[in-house]
């Protein structure tokens, strides 16, 4: 499987220093959240130089309200066309939020009947993402917050997934029997990877509840062969870049022993 980093773990520094930080700590590839970054500039000529410093596995769509991106259809639908334009092989966005009444953008997603062909082209993978319980008194305020429904959508709409293990965590520690319910489904092709534990997302493994190693090693032992994404929060991480580094060197130290197969003594 290919270990990449999440820009986002970072989002404190530059996109160019986080490029370079993630070559230096051994990663293969980068995923890019679509940030204000993308707001102002040439794009494509920003994310063409970006590569020059390591791959981009995929785009995420933005989250946020951006200048010049738009509605969530809009946003979801740019982001597609920029992972095309630059050859880019996958691209995530979020469900719709019922918390945040995004009705228009649920309606059109209903209407989609095959994502890989409308909205790829069939030549960006599009995937949805699970998301986590962080609505009032614990609910899940995105749709598809059940595993069965979210599978059925996917499976109706033609969608792959992006797996976030903390998301999943957020709903119940073990977490493990939802995973492979996706996973059975063959849609995977992306997994967000961190700990959960005491009401926070995106921790270090080891800094939460998660039985992460046993999940690792799952996917060691199944042939996973698509990206495995560290996305974490940047206050996991020193304030110091040498800090940074060394932090970014044992993690990922540890994701190459629990991924790779280990050659018979």
């Amino acid at each position: 499987m290919k270990l990449a980093l999440s820009a986002g773990s970072l989002y404190t520094l530059p996109l160019e220093k986080v490029f370079e930080i993630a070559r230096d700590t051994g990663f293969e590839c980068v995923e890019i959240i679509i940030n204000y970054d993308f707001q102002y500039q040439d794009n494509l000529v920003l994310l063409k130089d970006l590569a020059q410093i390591l791959p981009i596995s995929s785009l995420h769509a933005p989250f946020m309200e951006l200048d010049g991106w738009g509605n969530k259809i809009q946003q979801t639908t740019r982001t597609a066309e920029l992972a095309l334009e630059s050859g880019i092989p996958l691209i995530n966005f979020h469900p719709p939020s019922w918390l945040g009444c995004e009705l228009r953008f649920w309606k059109w997603i209903k209407r989609i009947k095959d994502f890989q062909r409308e909205i790829g082209c069939n030549q960006v993978l599009i995937t949805i993402e699970n998301m986590p319980n962080t609505g009032p008194f614990g609910t899940n305020p995105y749709l598809f917050g059940q595993t069965s429904k979210m599978i059925q959508f996917m499976e109706d709409h033609n969608l792959f997934m992006t797996f976030d293990t903390a998301h999943m965590g957020s709903t119940k520690a073990n977490f493990l029997h939802d995973f492979h319910l996706f996973y059975n489904t063959g849609r995977m092709r992306n997994i967000h990877f961190s700990d959960f534990g005491y009401g926070r997302e995106h921790l270090l493994p080891g800094h939460g509840v998660l039985p992460l190693t046993r999940f690792l090693n799952h996917l060691r032992e199944t042939g996973y062969n698509k990206a495995l994404t560290l996305e974490l929060s940047p206050h996991e991480f020193p304030k110091h870049e040498e800090g940074i580094r060394e932090s970014m060197r044992e993690i990922f130290g540890y994701l190459q022993q629990e991924t790779r197969f280990q050659e018979p003594r």
